[in-house]
């Protein structure tokens, strides 16, 4: 397909170790995804960044990679006029909470740290990355998210859920009980709120249709906008990801590249355009 629009996944997709757009999975030198950005841009169409990271992140890699637009927080704020112009997806969280933010809203509920106590060693707050986030409680751990969800409609906050968004290096500083498995990064925010709502919200706003849009990831998230597009990319190194397989098997229009991270990418969008 010739998509129109690219929306991708930052973090493990796009860049690859420690963000960075100029190494691959294996930490060696390359120019492929710089390459395919500049082919991207040759052929006219437009790149979205769709990100777990705050609105403020994602406008300033926007400017990097010229994107013309931005979807923060896992969906959260959709932005475009080089961050000028904004709409905020409300989800479920509830009409008795006003205009207030999520993250207010479970500060004053006190529903993170009730959680975090519940499960020692197993959740802690993703800090110093945290400390921005209006949107989402940004978490790590090692935790069963469908139990988590059991947990909190138990306590009468069923409007939250928790979403994996993809693992990360373990290092000594972070409060974790050992394990061999990787931590994983997770978002505790209202239902109804995802990359795939952001995207359908934006394409409608550009007056285009799913055919005319693709997207790129490489976590369990990032299925969410299948559904949005006409075909969605997940790179090596998301699909080698235990469970993943098989979700993906439910995706028809799902494809996997052939190479991780930026490597990945950079098939994805020349496969694109």
């Amino acid at each position: 397909m010739s998509a129109r629009v690219v929306y991708t996944d930052l973090d493990g997709t796009m860049v690859g170790p420690r963000g960075s757009f100029w190494h691959t999975a294996g930490r060696e030198l390359t120019d492929g995804p710089a390459g395919a950005l500049l082919d991207l841009h040759r052929a006219g169409a437009s790149l979205v960044l769709v990100s777990g990271r705050t609105y403020e992140q994602v406008v300033e890699a926007a400017r990097i990679f010229a994107a013309d637009g931005a979807i923060a927080e896992l969906g959260a704020t959709i932005g475009w006029g080089s961050g000028r112009n904004t709409h905020r997806l409300r989800g479920a969280l509830p009409e008795e909470y006003g205009d207030r933010t999520p993250m207010d809203v479970m500060a004053e509920l006190g529903v993170v740290e009730d959680l975090v106590a519940a499960l020692p060693g197993q959740l802690e707050w993703h800090a110093p990355w945290h400390a921005t986030h209006a949107t989402d409680a940004l978490l790590r751990g090692r935790v069963d998210a469908l139990a988590v969800d059991a947990w909190l409609a138990e306590r009468g906050v069923g409007w939250l859920t928790l979403k994996d968004n993809g693992a990360i290096p373990a290092a000594p500083w972070m409060g974790l009980a050992e394990d061999a498995a990787p931590p994983r990064v997770y978002h505790l925010m209202p239902r109804g709120i995802s990359k795939g709502a952001a995207i359908a919200w934006d394409l409608e706003r550009r007056g285009l249709s799913p055919d005319d849009a693709v997207a790129i990831g490489d976590s369990v998230s990032d299925l969410d906008m299948a559904p949005a597009v006409g075909r969605l990319w997940i790179t090596a190194n998301g699909a080698a990801v235990d469970g993943m397989a098989e979700a993906l098997a439910a995706l028809p229009n799902a494809s996997v590249t052939a190479g991780a991270m930026g490597e990945g990418w950079a098939q994805a969008v020349r496969a694109s355009l």
